[in-house]
C-alpha cells in the first residue's frame, strides 16, 4: 500500500501543471476502491504533496468510505485532516441483499456509522444506495429509502444495479444463477425513489443524486458542469477542458511505469463536436440543464436550430422543456436521460 501511495504522490508532482493555472483547486475527492483503508499518515502524505505543489482554494474535501471503516477515533482524525464530506457506501439496509453484494457491514453498522460521523462533526454526509435488485415487489426498496431518510443524511446517491460482463454477477447471469430485474421493474423503483425524495424535501439535482438545497456535492457538480479536473492513481480519468484521458488500470503496471519514469496517462484527443456532445450528455442530467448560450459561445452553434425537429418532438412528448435558454429534462424525461442526450448529439 505504501508503495502505491508513494507513486500517487510522484504522479501528483509530475502532473502539477495539467490543470489551467488560473483556476485554483476547489475540491478534493478521495474515491475509487476503498480509500478509507489508507492510514491517516498516508492520507496526510498525499494532502501535503497537494498543498505544496498546487494552488488551493478548497471548498470541499470528500472521502468515500465503507460503514465498517468509520470508527470514532478515525472520524475525528479525518476531520482534523480537513475532510468535511463523507460518501458512505451502504448500498442497502436489507441483510440478505448485503450478503449477496458481499458487503462486510450489516444494516446496524451502517446506521451506527452515520451516527458516529455526525457526532464527529461531519455535517455533509452522502449515503449510496442501489435499486433494481430483483424482488417479488418493491417493499425492500421502500424500506431502504425509509431507513436511509430516517438517518437524515442530507444527501443520497442512488444507482441502478447493472450487470457488467467479466464480473461475478455477469458470470452468474450468463450461467442462469442470477436473473436481473426487468427494465420496467427498475424504472418503477426509480420513480419510487423520485417520489420519496420529493416528499422528503430532497432535490433531484442530478439523475442519480438527491439532496437538500444546501447539501449538493460540489466535486461531482463540477464534473457535470464540464469544469476541468485531475484524476490521480490507477484507472483515474482527467479532463483539462480540451482533452480527456485516463491512467493505466493495472496497479502493478502503474507503479512500475512511475518507478521507471514512464508515462501512465494516455490522452484521448477530442474534437470540438466530441466536447459538445459530452457537455450535452452530462449537463442535461442536472437540474441546471444544457446551457444553450454557452454552446453558442463555445462552439459557435445554435443547438435549437440544429435539432429543431427532435426538440419539437421531445417537447411535445413532455420529456424536455426550455427554461430560460436551458434545456432541462422533465420528470418523465429523467427516465430516458441517456437516450434523449444521444438524440441531441451533433455529428
Amino acid at each position: 500500500m505504501q508503495e502505491m501511495v508513494d507513486m500517487i504522490c510522484k504522479e501528483l508532482i509530475l502532473r502539477k501543471n495539467y490543470l489551467p493555472s488560473k483556476n485554483p483547486i476547489k475540491t478534493i475527492y478521495f474515491g475509487g476502491g476503498t480509500p478509507s483503508l489508507l492510514s491517516l499518515a498516508q492520507m496526510d502524505q498525499i494532502l501535503e504533496v497537494i498543498a505544496k505543489h498546487y494552488s488551493l482554494a478548497l471548498k470541499e474535501m470528500t472521502l468515500e468510505a465503507n460503514p465498517d471503516d468509520l470508527q470514532p477515533s478515525k472520524l475525528l482524525e479525518l476531520k482534523a485532516l480537513g475532510f468535511d464530506r463523507l460518501s458512505i457506501g451502504i448500498q442497502s439496509f436489507d441483510e440478505q441483499i448485503l450478503k449477496f453484494y458481499n458487503r462486510a457491514h450489516n444494516a446496524k453498522e451502517s446506521m451506527h456509522a452515520i451516527a458516529l460521523a455526525k457526532q464527529a462533526g461531519f455535517q455533509k454526509l452522502s449515503v449510496d444506495l442501489i435499486y433494481g435488485f430483483p424482488s417479488p415487489d418493491h417493499q425492500i426498496w421502500k424500506k431502504d429509502l425509509e431507513i436511509a431518510l430516517g438517518q437524515d443524511p442530507g444527501h443520497i446517491s442512488s444507482y441502478c444495479l447493472t450487470v457488467e460482463p467479466k464480473t461475478a454477477l455477469g458470470n452468474w447471469t450468463k450461467k442462469g444463477v442470477f436473473q436481473p430485474a426487468s427494465e420496467d421493474f427498475a424504472a418503477e423503483q426509480f420513480e419510487i425513489l423520485q417520489d420519496t425524495m420529493d416528499q422528503s424535501g430532497y432535490i433531484q439535482y442530478e439523475i442519480s443524486n438527491f439532496a437538500r438545497e444546501e447539501a449538493f456535492a460540489l466535486h461531482n457538480t463540477n464534473y457535470w458542469k464540464a469544469i476541468p479536473y485531475l484524476g490521480i492513481g490507477p484507472s483515474a480519468h482527467s479532463f483539462d477542458g480540451q482533452d480527456r484521458g485516463s491512467n493505466r488500470a493495472h496497479n502493478a503496471h502503474y507503479i512500475k511505469n512511475l518507478q521507471q519514469n514512464q508515462p501512465v496517462f494516455e490522452v484521448d484527443s477530442m474534437i470540438p463536436m466530441d466536447l459538445l456532445n459530452e457537455y450535452i450528455l452530462t449537463s442535461i442530467r442536472t437540474i441546471w440543464g444544457t446551457d444553450l448560450a454557452y454552446i453558442t459561445e463555445r462552439f459557435d452553434l445554435d443547438l435549437l436550430k440544429e435539432n429543431q425537429k427532435i426538440l419539437k418532438k421531445l417537447t411535445e412528448e413532455g420529456l424536455v422543456e426550455n427554461l430560460k435558454n436551458h434545456l432541462v429534462l422533465t420528470r418523465r424525461g429523467k427516465l430516458l436521460a441517456d437516450s434523449i442526450a444521444a438524440s441531441l448529439f451533433i455529428s
